[in-house]
């Protein structure tokens, strides 16, 4: 199982800041994701929030494995 890391305004959507969660890929952990709750699947899926797995950010859709930690970052503004 994967370990999914929610942060800021992710983790209060959610009401959790980490799960497992069983997924083989990206795409299958957002559908999963967006089937629990709908909201944090919107929200995962808009603009600017990225994803980190194993503490690397990628694009697009990337195979898990049961040590995989998956993070989903929220959109960052600087000052």
């Amino acid at each position: 199982m994967a370990r999914v890391l929610l942060f800021g305004p992710l983790r209060d959507l959610a009401g959790w800041r980490e799960r497992q969660i069983e997924a083989d890929s990206l795409s299958a952990l957002r559908i999963v994701l967006a089937a629990e709750d709908a909201d944090l699947g919107e929200a995962i899926g808009g603009p600017g929030v990225q994803v980190a797995i194993d503490q690397a950010v990628v694009r697009g859709d990337a195979a898990l494995t049961a040590d995989s930690e998956v993070a989903f970052l929220p959109p960052m503004s600087g000052g």
